[in-house]
């Protein structure tokens, strides 16, 4: 083995490195001579040269790759080559630092490994960091801990009001941001209270913290990706979350400081004093906050003689009054906030809370076996600044400022905004005149206490030009009945929705009978006003194919019309779609709605501006008759559209909203194009008739146009009268509901007989309020026309009908269906009818016999107008029309129509 491959000794002056340098001059070399042994100039440095400032290369090396940033190979071929730098030391081969005489503080990357090693952390600088970190954490916590003070509730339940203003700028009500908060002493406070709150919202109150590290991580993690907040879920973090009143918005840091002060409050306060504070600092609907405020608020007694089912019953209150109030807030959530829906929701956490309390000990069984039902509780508004029309006007921007989501409901009721309504005073004040002249002229209960008690009005007024709503009617007074019925009431609106039929068949036309379902979708033929359907009263039903309509039992429908009367000529009975609306033909209307497409019809009602979730399902035929239930504000906002020649606007009543800080929120009316021009002018048109020589003559203005529809349900349950000029829309309804909560299956009552008439139409008392209201609401407004409108579409089934020689039995139906004269009630239950047929399915009750009268299996428990009577006549003798009434009404009936 040559020499140069040998391992020598290390000598003690340098290494290995020095021993090969010592050996070079000897071996057969592969390494190059030292600088100055080959006497090339190049080589030359002088003597200074010489002196190394470290032992040996190796350490030179070890310390150019500490200052320089890490190893580099020699620049000249072979493995012992090497680079002179003349800015530094020599960098030669490879090897491992030497360890320099500074020690780091912190050893990384770490000096004595090579490669990836160097990367990787020691357990020294691992549990040193932990320590580091953790020490940091509990000294932050602590100081924190030491800067955070325990709240006091009473020195931050303050308020300001609400300022309302109508819509000229003055001053409706200050209200609303009042806190109805009384704070009483725990041992005025019910045990059963108290258990109720720990068996439902915290069962180890007594014996935790204070704070809920699960419910925290849950909070703390939705706030961070964006999602809903949540608060704190124990009691404690409830009570310190109410008392931080002065910042309650939902941010990370909030959240720690609400921490940091739940345990502290924890550490250093009594439990029974942490439960009194949050009892008197809850908030539980209806402007109460503390227990004393909200027994009053709900029961007007003190809290102190709450018993075990009250008591339950306001802990379900502590999870949102919006959807647990019995008398529900449907301004704010018109589906899911129904009184009917709160009260099941409040029933279902009552009776889970008292289960509770008798799961835990704090009940015994034979007491809960007490409260199985919900107790009763008193109207919402007791403010007496909230009387008249000014309570529902109030909860209507109320909502309309929630609904925005600028400002939340805790936020609105801790005051201090100032609310500009839409709300016309002159024009609010007129409508309750119109309606309280009716009342008072014709309601009577104690004369006629079977069919005048629990009658009810509602109406609305719309800008067709902005959307706003200028005017309501909710009821007698706000303070007395608090339902709003200008919102949604459940009544259904008859034929009032007849409009939406024709403006569908404009819209998109009828389909090609010829072709199949897919392709007739396509081909469809837009209707002219003057195109031809049947008025024949009990008219058999049929598919835009021409095929019978037949539900899934094989079973037909049959279409009567008011009065069982046919409308036109025999033998046919065809009549144009202007005739049909002004003379509100039923048979005609929903036949075309099925040509149409009942799809279609209800697309063109929501395109007007109806909520779908207001709309009963299509599925029938008798969805064309008005078997929804959407609110006033809404239909009149929907005929808006039509009076704007198709340009829809969401009805609003909030302008804008400020505080201290200046705007929080500012309407935009936003116009979307829902029928063309051409459409809606035409409606108007058609709609016209129906006021100048139909059944709304009675809505007639001096010197003004007008357009609209009169509309009376199946079972007489509801009236209405939808009109408007070019500068307002109204819509005005009349129904019978009781007001008495602990009635039980409260349901609409028949108007038969009511206020003195017969029957109750929309041509009568509703359109008497439309005409004296909006005489004097449009007073010294200039009188402006509708547009006049383009032909439109092509005149359908337009083929003369024969004119055979009529047969015995058609000459007995007309006679029997003959519209002159109308027939008195015994005529009709007497007018000759064949016997039935056992071919008379349950939807064909009426298909030989004649008989108006409905039966239980058609889906109505009113069953049509029972009897027959005939159509009363009103103030002016104007006769009008029973909309709805079928053979059945299936899916689309009354009380479903109240839900779909």
């Amino acid at each position: 083995m040559s020499e140069h491959r040998r391992k020598p000794p290390q000598p003690q002056g340098g290494g290995r490195a020095a021993a090969r340098r010592g050996q070079s001059g000897s071996s057969s070399g592969r390494r190059a001579a030292p600088r100055g042994a080959t006497g090339s100039p190049s080589g030359s440095y002088g003597p200074e040269d010489e002196e190394r400032p470290y032992g040996s290369r190796a350490e030179a090396r070890r310390a150019a790759q500490r200052s320089g940033g890490g190893r580099r190979r020699a620049a000249e071929p072979g493995r012992g080559g090497r680079r002179a730098d003349p800015a530094g030391p020599v960098v030669v081969g490879r090897g491992r630092a030497a360890p320099s005489g500074k020690k780091r503080m912190i050893d990384y990357p770490r000096r004595d490994k090579d490669g990836w090693q160097r990367w990787v952390p020691s357990w020294k600088l691992v549990s040193g960091t932990c320590i580091a970190f953790f020490g940091t954490m509990v000294a932050a916590a602590g100081i924190a801990y030491a800067m955070v003070g325990v709240p006091v509730v009473d020195e931050t339940a303050t308020a300001q009001n609400n300022v309302y203003y109508w819509a000229d700028g003055s001053q409706m009500v200050a209200t609303g941001g009042e806190r109805n908060r009384q704070s009483v002493n725990l041992s005025q406070i019910p045990l059963e209270m108290r258990n109720a709150i720990i068996s439902q919202e915290n069962k180890t109150f007594y014996s935790d913290s204070g704070i809920d590290p699960k419910g925290i991580a849950r909070a703390v993690f939705n706030m961070a990706k964006g999602g809903e907040t949540q608060g704190g879920s124990t009691i404690t973090q409830q009570y310190v979350k109410n008392a931080m009143l002065n910042d309650q918005s939902q941010t990370i840091s909030r959240k720690v400081k609400e921490i940091f002060v739940s345990i502290k409050v924890g550490a250093e306060v009594p439990k029974d004093e942490i439960l009194e504070g949050y009892l008197n600092s809850a908030y539980y609907g209806r402007g109460a906050y503390g227990i004393q405020a909200a027994a009053r608020a709900y029961f007007n007694v003190d809290a102190v003689d709450l018993n075990a089912g009250q008591c339950a019953f306001l802990s379900a209150m502590l999870k949102g009054a919006t959807y647990y109030d019995p008398a529900g807030a449907t301004s704010i959530d018109p589906v899911g906030a129904t009184p009917k829906a709160n009260r099941q929701r409040a029933q279902t956490q009552m009776q889970d809370t008292l289960d509770k309390m008798v799961e835990y000990g704090h009940l015994s069984q034979q007491e809960r076996a007490k409260f199985t039902e919900l107790p009763t509780v008193q109207n919402p508004r007791s403010n007496s600044q909230l009387g008249g029309q000014v309570g529902y006007l109030v909860d209507l921007a109320k909502a309309s400022v929630i609904k925005s989501g600028k400002v939340t409901q805790k936020e609105l009721d801790s005051g201090g905004y100032s609310i500009q309504t839409t709300f016309d005073k002159k024009k609010v004040e007129e409508l309750e005149k119109a309606v309280k002249k009716v009342y008072k002229q014709n309601i009577d209960a104690k004369k006629r206490p079977k069919t005048d008690t629990h009658v009810q009005f509602g109406g609305a007024s719309v800008n067709p030009e902005t959307g706003a709503i200028e005017a309501i009617y909710g009821g007698e007074d706000a303070t007395k009945h608090f339902t709003n019925n200008a919102d949604v009431t459940g009544a259904q609106v008859g034929s009032t929705f007849k409009p939406y039929v024709l403006a569908a068949a404009m819209k998109w036309g009828v389909r090609d009978p010829e072709l199949g379902e897919t392709q007739a979708q396509d081909e469809r033929t837009v209707v002219s006003p003057k195109s031809l359907y049947s008025g024949k009263n009990n008219l058999k039903i049929n598919n835009y194919d021409g095929s019978v309509w037949e539900n899934e039992k094989g079973e037909q429908w049959r279409q009567e019309n008011d009065g069982k009367k046919s409308v036109g000529e025999a033998p046919d009975y065809k009549i144009d779609l202007r005739e049909a609306m002004r003379e509100s033909v039923n048979s005609a209307f929903v036949q075309l709605g099925m040509d149409v497409g009942l799809d279609k019809v209800k697309e063109a009602a929501v395109d007007a501006g109806l909520l779908e979730d207001s709309l009963a399902g299509s599925g029938y035929p008798s969805f064309s008759l008005g078997v929804s239930d959407p609110s006033a504000i809404r239909m009149a906002g929907a005929y808006a559209t039509f009076a704007e020649s198709g340009e829809q606007r969401e009805p609003f009543s909030v302008t804008k909203v400020s505080n201290e800080d200046g705007t929080v929120y500012t309407h935009k009316v936003e116009t979307k194009q829902a029928f063309t021009a051409k459409v809606a002018d035409n409606v108007t048109d058609v709609l016209k008739t129906v006021v100048e020589d139909g059944t709304g003559s009675n809505a007639q203005l001096s010197g003004r146009e007008v357009a609209g529809k009169t509309g009376t349900t199946d079972g007489n349950q509801s009236a209405w009268f939808v009109g408007y000029t070019p500068q307002l829309s109204t819509a005005i309804s009349m129904f019978r509901y009781p007001d008495d909560e602990t009635i039980k299956n409260r349901s609409f009552l028949e108007m038969y007989g009511t206020g003195g008439e017969k029957k109750i139409h929309g041509a009568s008392f509703p359109s008497v309020i439309w005409q004296d209201y909006m005489e004097d609401a449009l007073k010294g407004t200039k009188a402006e026309k509708f547009p006049k409108p383009e032909p439109i579409g092509e005149v359908i089934n337009d083929t003369p009908p024969p004119s055979p020689t009529p047969s015995p039995s058609q000459t007995e139906e007309e006679e029997e269906t003959s519209p002159s004269p109308s027939p008195t009630p015994s005529e009709t239950e007497t007018s000759p009818s064949p016997t039935p047929s056992n071919t008379c399915g349950v939807f064909e009750f009426n298909c030989e016999d004649g008989d108006n009268s409905g039966n239980e299996n058609a889906g109505n428990e009113n069953g049509g107008s029972e009897g027959s009577p005939s159509p009363s006549t009103s103030p002016s003798g104007t006769g009008e029309e029973d909309d709805s009434r079928g053979n059945q009404n299936g899916g689309g009936g009354f009380f479903a129509g109240q839900n779909g």
